[in-house]
């Protein structure tokens, strides 16, 4: 089994995109509106900013979840006791950003944000009627104006040897957002785990923009689109001397967006945050 790469300009392009997340929690599209030189540049100036000491000016704050998290603080996944090797940044719009880092990251949160909506316009559409129903507001509705969106960008720093046994890149897990926008990074190494158990390679092509279902999606839908375990290996051999960067878009309702009987998109959130130990 392998993932699909769509291109984005095709006229079944929809049909085939939500087909996929249905099957895989995946989507892989190509010839997308996402400018590959702004992706390449915002790679560029944030590995600068890892490398050096300015990052622990912009510490993250527990209250607003925004700025810099390095890496002795960084995720356990939840259902795990070793924390991931990375380190990360967190942008919104409103968060602390370096002024140097500042346009193009927006541009980007900008134009990934507005990609994100369409494709969840996408996947109201090919929605079967007894799914849809389901649904408090629709999909698109539930992003409009919500300041929640998140724009993490991720720094994986070059293996040394002395990591914690059992520690990887990123475990495994499922993230708790509507729908992840993730493009290719510059390294490989992002699994999905298939229904029957079986770890993907998700095709690194740089260029390709990568999506997934969250558990919010999966919630909002009755279990109709599945949230996927993905996880980020460790790279082997000569690679394990490089860093790799990833800048992964979390798409969030607002805060009293109803999900289904049990949550609002602010609790489950906010359980999310308590198991994974960063509130």
């Amino acid at each position: 089994m392998k993932l699909e790469t769509i291109d984005y300009q095709s006229s079944d392009s929809a049909q085939r995109f939500v087909e996929s997340l249905r099957k895989t929690g995946f989507g892989v599209l190509s010839n997308h509106p996402i400018n590959k030189e702004l992706v390449e540049s915002i790679y560029q100036e944030w590995q600068a900013f890892f490398n050096g000491e300015e990052k622990h000016d912009f510490l993250f704050k527990p209250e607003t979840q925004d700025g810099f998290f390095p890496a002795e603080i960084s995720e356990t996944a939840k259902g795990h006791s070793v924390k991931d090797i990375k380190e990360y940044y967190h942008v919104y719009p409103w968060g602390r950003i370096p002024d140097s880092l500042r346009s193009n990251i927006l541009k980007y949160y900008q134009e990934a944000n507005a990609l994100a909506a369409e494709l969840l316009s996408w996947v109201e559409a090919h929605t079967p009627a007894d799914v849809a129903v389901n649904y408090s507001i629709a999909l698109p509705k539930m992003i409009e104006d919500s300041n929640k969106t998140l724009l993490r960008i991720l720094h994986y720093p070059p293996m040394t040897g002395d990591e914690e046994l059992g520690a990887i890149r990123a475990a495994a897990h499922e993230d708790i957002n509507l729908l992840t926008v993730l493009p290719a990074a510059n390294e490989p190494g992002l699994q999905v785990k298939t229904k029957s158990g079986e770890w993907l390679d998700v095709p690194s092509d740089f260029g390709n923009i990568i999506i997934n279902i969250g558990d919010m999606l999966q919630e909002a839908s009755g279990g109709y689109f599945p949230s996927t375990t993905h996880r980020v290996v460790n790279p082997k051999g000569t690679d394990t001397s490089r860093s790799r960067i990833s800048l992964p878009l979390f798409l969030h309702p607002k805060p009293e967006v109803v999900l289904s009987e049990r949550y609002t998109a602010d609790s489950y959130l906010m359980e999310r945050l308590r198991e994974l130990g960063v509130i």
